[in-house]
């Protein structure tokens, strides 16, 4: 059966847009440049896309078809909620002792992520993705590379060297950014990692791990991350280089960025343009 049209742009006269379905997210993505293969790191807001018929399955099933068998999908399903209280500052510190006593030991299966989107959270359940193991700033992964993706992740190296981050870089990943601006471009924070700038600093950090199958509270120093330039860096890098392609996906747009490019622009772009 023949689905047509594919744009998510027609409407009939007076009419609602036109649904999007696998097959149509699908052709929208290629028409993006997702090609058959590929590694893509992904951030999405499902209501920006407009109506999905199948929801977050459907947008799931299109990024595994844009991308299929020999690609790769990866995702940010971060569960800061088990950060240290005292980072949070979620409560009065008299109770901090109290939620470190008491915060569950993180759980790959079962962890949900938070803040992360539905599409995301979707993702992380499915069978045959798997996850990292840190405790706060996880990635789902599921295709060829998967298990290389989420092989290593250090708890003082959330978004660092010691993370899925630096493996994307390594393999040529590409940021798939629908219906969402480069604010949530996780990739950045790997550029915070190598390069030096006004006010970076490291905080402290903490969570409950097993240890010889014992619950066991660990502390570690990580580097403070901020995301409130990252938009300003990835237009900039769309400037400088015109590697960023955008189209529309559903009714929102789709945006795709290499991440070794765009990383190497922005730890050379934050240096002379972050403020303390």
């Amino acid at each position: 059966m023949t689905d047509a049209p594919v744009d998510g742009e027609e409407r009939p006269e007076g009419g609602e847009p036109r649904p999007a379905t696998v097959q149509s997210l699908t052709h929208q993505l290629g028409a993006l440049g997702v090609e058959a293969g590929a590694t893509l790191i992904v951030h999405t807001s499902l209501s920006a896309l407009g109506w999905v018929v199948g929801g977050v399955q459907d947008v799931v099933a299109a990024l595994h078809a844009a991308v299929g068998p020999a690609g790769t999908v990866v995702m940010p399903v971060q569960s800061w909620q088990l950060c240290d209280p005292a980072l949070l500052q979620q409560t009065d510190a008299q109770w901090w002792p109290l939620v470190r006593e008491h915060l569950p030991v993180y759980d790959p299966a079962s962890t949900p992520s938070k803040t992360m989107g539905t599409v995301a959270e979707h993702f992380r359940t499915l069978p045959g993705t798997l996850r990292s193991a840190h405790p706060h700033r996880s990635f789902a992964a599921a295709g060829r590379l998967a298990a290389q993706v989420v092989a290593q992740h250090d708890l003082s190296e959330p978004m660092g060297e010691g993370s899925p981050l630096a493996v994307l870089y390594d393999v040529g990943a590409r940021v798939l950014l629908l219906g969402v601006s480069a604010a949530k471009c996780t990739a950045l924070h790997l550029a915070e990692h190598r390069c030096e700038y006004p006010g970076k600093h490291r905080i402290s950090n903490g969570a409950p791990v097993l240890v010889d199958g014992q619950r066991r509270w660990r502390s570690w120093q990580e580097l403070a991350v901020s995301a409130e330039d990252f938009e300003q860096v990835a237009e900039d890098f769309a400037a400088a280089t015109g590697l960023r392609r955008s189209a529309p996906v559903g009714q929102g747009v789709g945006q795709l960025l290499p991440v070794r490019e765009l990383v190497d622009h922005a730890a050379g772009w934050f240096p002379t343009h972050r403020r303390a």
